[in-house]
């Protein structure tokens, strides 16, 4: 997908089977690769993930992998593990001790401070992040808030820290990212919710981008972990959205609910940007349990690995 100059390209999110909301944009002067994570949900109707879930999750990383040797910038807008890469071994993120090396070796990193506007559980996370690139020694750390970066003449801009959700969110804060080459804009706009807040609302209406990528609420946790009013608040300034900006592109959250493609929302995602099948794992797997049960095998191996977090034997998929 291009909009003048810029061409962005998914790479993994819900729509491709996995949480993440990975993309890959460039412009004539710079790649960046924004938010190379990906992760799956311990739990979901009480079960592990399924093996086609553990599938899609290599192949994300797959991907990952392969752009971010393409990238010059990588972003981490927060540090949930759907949003970075670690720098230990884990088969939820299909990571190992390396696999940080290969995704921000020798490459600019524009991330959230871990200073101020950051909880407790991301902070500490934040630190051994920046502790493992200072030891890979030829990556560069830039802490990013309301920053704004020139790269010959394209800008990359990051706004404020703006809430995870609503606002006093526990979630904490995220960076949203504006890339800008001659008068076109794409702006990234992870776990903003909708937005829910009304302040995340006005500052991506201020931007007006031409190209939102943008999470959408969390539809699967109404009335349990968030409120119904804020989700209900979420879809409305997410439809504001849809009707005043020319593209908008909806990810993570909204499509871990098997029902939300009933909200009529007019927005693309990141499967049919790239011409593949909707492929909502986790909001199905019941469903994947119940019409293709995973094999004996594989129930051991879940069983192993939860006992043992150093279990370095990958799932048995194929």
């Amino acid at each position: 997908m291009r909009i003048g100059r810029i061409r962005i390209t998914p790479i993994a999110d819900e729509s491709l089977g996995v949480r993440s909301m990975c993309l890959f944009v460039e412009t004539p002067d710079v790649r960046i690769l924004f938010d190379p994570g990906v992760s799956l949900a311990p739990r979901r109707y009480g079960l592990p993930p399924h093996p086609l879930e553990f599938k899609a999750a290599r192949e994300a990383r797959r991907r990952i992998l392969n752009y971010a040797r393409k990238a010059d910038i990588v972003t981490v807008s927060h540090y949930h593990l759907d949003h970075y890469t670690p720098a230990f071994r884990s088969w939820y993120e299909w990571t190992d001790e390396e696999t940080y090396v290969e995704v921000y070796s020798e490459k600019i990193i524009l991330a959230k401070s871990i200073e101020e506007h950051i909880n407790f559980n991301q902070r500490k996370r934040g630190f051994v992040f920046k502790n493992t690139i200072e030891d890979l020694g030829s990556a560069r750390l830039l802490y990013f808030d309301a920053g704004r970066l020139l790269y010959g003449s394209t800008t990359v801009e990051a706004s404020p820290p703006l809430p995870h959700g609503p606002e006093g969110s526990k979630l904490g804060w995220v960076l949203v990212f504006t890339v800008i080459h001659e008068g076109h804009k794409v702006m990234y706009a992870p776990d903003v919710q909708g937005p829910i807040s009304k302040r995340t609302l006005s500052y991506i209406l201020s931007i007006k981008p031409d190209i939102l990528v943008i999470g959408g609420p969390p539809l699967y946790l109404s009335g349990r972990k968030i409120k119904k009013e804020e989700v209900e608040k979420g879809l409305a300034n997410l439809r504001e959205l849809s009707y005043n900006l020319k593209y908008v592109i909806l990810s993570h959250h909204l499509l871990r609910d098997k029902n939300w493609d009933k909200l009529s929302i007019n927005a693309f995602l990141f499967s049919s940007i790239l011409g593949s099948d909707e492929e909502l794992l986790e909001a199905n797997r019941d469903i994947l349990y119940e019409e293709r049960p995973p094999s004996e095998d594989f129930l051991k191996w879940i069983r192993e690995y939860k006992k043992a977090k150093d279990f370095n034997n990958p799932p048995p998929l194929d």
